[in-house]
């Protein structure tokens, strides 16, 4: 429990309206999209950097645990108050402070909505591609936080690519401001990198500088089936040994082309191993032209069926199958777990193998879908939370998945975070002097350990 006199202050700080230790107000702010939950003890909603920096003093005096929290729709229980505490709920920061026409930057609070940005950034004539599968419920500081992802990374890079400049708050209230509108920066090291992808647990990030482009011309789609997995991944090799980087190359596998076409009705071929959903974008000529190219080799690599939209409407039309599958998973049981493991493309077909073989191990559903150019993928898997005995193995399908792809030279997550859910596992993935390294950025930054404690590191690593 938090004393009366520190909840007191705080409401000084950012106002009585925006301070809360109801419980049916605390109950929202425990719990994310996994299946994991915690509860704060109080809930804080600032709406400026001033009023983090003046909570966080508050927080690092008294010793109270901070976690911070946007939307709340992470995928690794990064955002769960697993040790009570403060939330920092940071939704009211959701300021887009300017877009400069000249730099070719926006400059953000934390708490901006993704899609929001995407869509404001477009009436200017600019494109911010990073585009997690969560842009309409997610924000700014927490992609940045997770390093997220999405479809279009595979051409234009992931969330650390856009991030020029940061401000975040110190656990002891201290506000550090890294990189700016400069396209090099040479001075020291970059600080800024340490927060991208440190999950809350450095510090928090109040406002970020984000990189502008222009945006493509057109967009080309193509939909292939292919009776054999493993010919959807050589196809994958020859089109990006040919020289085209496709905007998105994504994979849906057996499991999940049944679940989507049970949900869809698209006519979809259920016959086959793979489907892979390819875009490309540019001018019109060479977008058309590099789809094309795309066909003809899916062709020539054992695809039964290719389908070229033949314009951004039916594009769109069939990009919708795959970015159905979630909700058409949700159809299937009461609960999924949604997993992001990153490999080699070389191992893509051998990590999908082991993993339809933990399926089959455990008993449980895990159909498997993702970005297949960059080698992310992402089984889910099916169950009842209600079942005991179900998701007790639900967990030892999870580990078993983890270890599958660090065994195949790949990586726990590769935009999803770590959080509370792989935190056991990061050694093993990084090596122990990786994991010593990190303890001792943790200790600088975070001396008292009340910045999301419990997330990324180990367990005992970085705990209050």
């Amino acid at each position: 429990m938090i004393e009366r006199r520190i909840i007191d202050e705080l409401r000084g700080i950012v106002g009585d309206r925006w301070v809360t230790d109801q419980p049916e107000d605390l109950i929202c702010y425990g719990f994310d999209a996994t299946f994991h939950e915690g509860l704060p003890d109080l809930v804080v909603s600032p709406a400026t950097t001033e009023e983090v920096s003046r909570t966080m003093q508050v927080a690092y005096r008294e010793g109270i645990a901070v976690v911070p929290r946007g939307l709340g729709s992470g995928l690794a229980g990064g955002s769960i108050p697993t040790q009570g505490g403060i939330v920092l709920n940071t939704t009211r920061m959701n300021r887009i402070i300017e877009i400069d026409r000249v730099n070719m930057v926006a400059v953000v609070q934390a708490g901006v909505v993704t899609a929001d940005l995407q869509a404001e950034v477009a009436k200017h004539g600019f494109y911010y591609p990073p585009d997690p599968s969560s842009q309409r419920h997610s924000c700014i500081g927490g992609n940045i936080a997770c390093n997220a992802g999405g479809p279009h990374c595979l051409k234009y890079g992931v969330t650390a690519d856009y991030v020029m400049g940061l401000e975040a708050v110190l656990s002891d209230g201290r506000v550090l401001r890294t990189g700016g509108k400069t396209i090099k920066h040479a001075v020291g090291y970059h600080l800024g990198d340490l927060f991208v992808g440190s999950e809350g647990t450095l510090g928090i990030i109040t406002e970020a500088t984000l990189k502008l482009i222009a945006p493509p011309q057109a967009t080309r789609t193509a939909m292939v089936a292919f009776p054999k997995l493993t010919d959807a991944s050589v196809a994958v090799t020859r089109i990006l040994g040919a020289g085209i980087v496709p905007v998105a190359m994504e994979i849906m596998d057996d499991t999940t082309i049944a679940t989507v076409e049970a949900h869809k009705k698209m006519g979809l071929p259920l016959d086959v191993e793979a489907i892979l959903v390819i875009e490309t974008d540019g001018e019109p000529d060479q977008a058309q032209r590099e789809i094309e190219t795309i066909a003809d080799i899916c062709r020539n690599t054992g695809a039964r069926e290719v389908r070229v939209a033949a314009d951004e409407e039916e594009g769109i039309a069939l990009m919708d199958a795959r970015k159905s599958v979630s909700p058409s998973l949700a159809r299937c049981r009461p609960n999924k777990l949604g997993e992001d493991i990153t490999v080699p493309r070389s191992a893509i077909p051998a990590v999908i193998a082991r993993i339809k073989e933990i399926s089959e191990q455990f008993n449980l559903p895990i159909p498997i879908f993702g970005h297949i150019g960059d080698g992310n993928l992402h089984p889910n898997i099916l169950f009842d939370r209600r079942d005991e005995e179900e998701f007790a193995r639900v967990e030892k399908a999870a580990e078993t998945i983890f270890q599958a792809a660090m065994e195949l030279g790949g990586v726990l997550s590769g935009e999803h975070g770590v959080g509370m859910l792989k935190r056991d596992f990061t050694e093993q993935n990084l090596g122990p002097v990786a994991v010593e390294v990190m303890r001792a950025i943790k200790r600088t930054l975070d001396p008292k350990g009340i910045l999301n404690p419990g997330k990324v590191l180990p367990e005992g690593i970085g705990e209050r």
